[in-house]
């Protein structure tokens, strides 16, 4: 794995490098990895218009674009990447590209899902699964059941998934708990919360990704992105390669990450954090 320079840094020749000193820049590279990645994929519908196609050409594209960006997190050594496929808004679109997505989700568990499998990646569903067809949730349940066990990169697809959603469904949950007597008001705190959350078993996301020139988090994993580091791409999600996604990790590790500390701090905490603890996100 080599990590992706930026364009003043150029990668220096391996041939006149020690074994020693290969095994240390290599250590220092997985330390700038970001463990988890979460992309907002947006452009579909534009780059299919501005070469006179259907959107569904523009979802179909974004597909690759989808394998692309897998296969190179993979070999970045990424942890967690989340994609955010279909929001809860998305319901609102016109049907027949609705009806469209439906059937290319439907398409992707049935014959991508396979070759997960095969490279060891681990697959999770996250959002209001109700809302999908019968068929769609067969196949989720299924696409999850094979790759549970793998322990390679985790692999999250937000469909019909909404951050307020999930939030709100977490607070129900713990209302409840309080109503029932297993809690108490004072005991609901941001870690009970936490665990509380459908995607407890998703870590904080260190790196933001959106496409299209578009600068919001449009109700994506609203909780998890409190300390992310946001990177905004020009490209429309089909056009999103594994140069795009290169620089977009480039760019992170070139970021100072605070967590709430000052610069003195941080300069003698541990240098491989990847997300901060209670104390720390109420530090100086």
């Amino acid at each position: 794995m080599t990590l992706p320079q930026s364009p003043d840094k150029q990668p220096a020749n391996s041939n006149t490098r020690s074994s020693t000193e290969l095994s240390a820049t290599k250590s220092a590279e997985l330390a700038l990895i970001p463990p988890h990645v979460a992309i907002i994929m947006d452009g579909n519908n534009r780059w299919a218009r501005a070469r006179g196609l259907s959107g569904v050409r523009g979802h179909r594209a974004g597909v690759e674009a989808v394998r692309a960006v897998i296969r190179r997190a993979v070999e970045c050594e990424v942890e967690t990447l989340s994609l955010f496929a279909f929001s809860s808004e998305n319901w609102k679109r016109p049907a027949a590209e609705v009806n469209a997505l439906m059937e290319l989700f439907l398409m992707a568990l049935k014959r991508e899902v396979k070759k997960l499998h095969e490279r060891n990646i681990r697959l999770t569903i996250l959002g209001e699964r109700e809302g999908f067809s019968h068929a769609i949730q067969k196949h989720i349940q299924r696409a999850e059941t094979l790759t549970g066990e793998n322990t390679g990169m985790h692999l999250v697809i937000a469909a019909n998934y909404g951050g307020q959603w999930e939030i709100a469904r977490a607070a129900r949950k713990l209302a409840q708990q309080v109503a029932d007597g297993e809690l108490t008001a004072a005991e609901v705190d941001e870690t009970r919360l936490d665990q509380t959350l459908r995607a407890s078993q998703v870590p904080p996301v260190d790196l933001c990704i959106r496409t299209s020139g578009e600068q919001r988090l449009s109700n994506f994993m609203l909780w998890q992105l409190a300390y992310a580091e946001l990177y905004f791409s020009p490209l429309l999600w089909p056009d999103f390669d594994a140069n795009a996604f290169d620089a977009a990790l480039a760019d992170f590790s070139q970021r100072k990450r605070r967590f709430g500390m000052t610069d003195e701090q941080l300069s003698s905490a541990p240098s491989s954090k990847s997300s901060p603890t209670k104390t720390e996100a109420q530090g100086a």
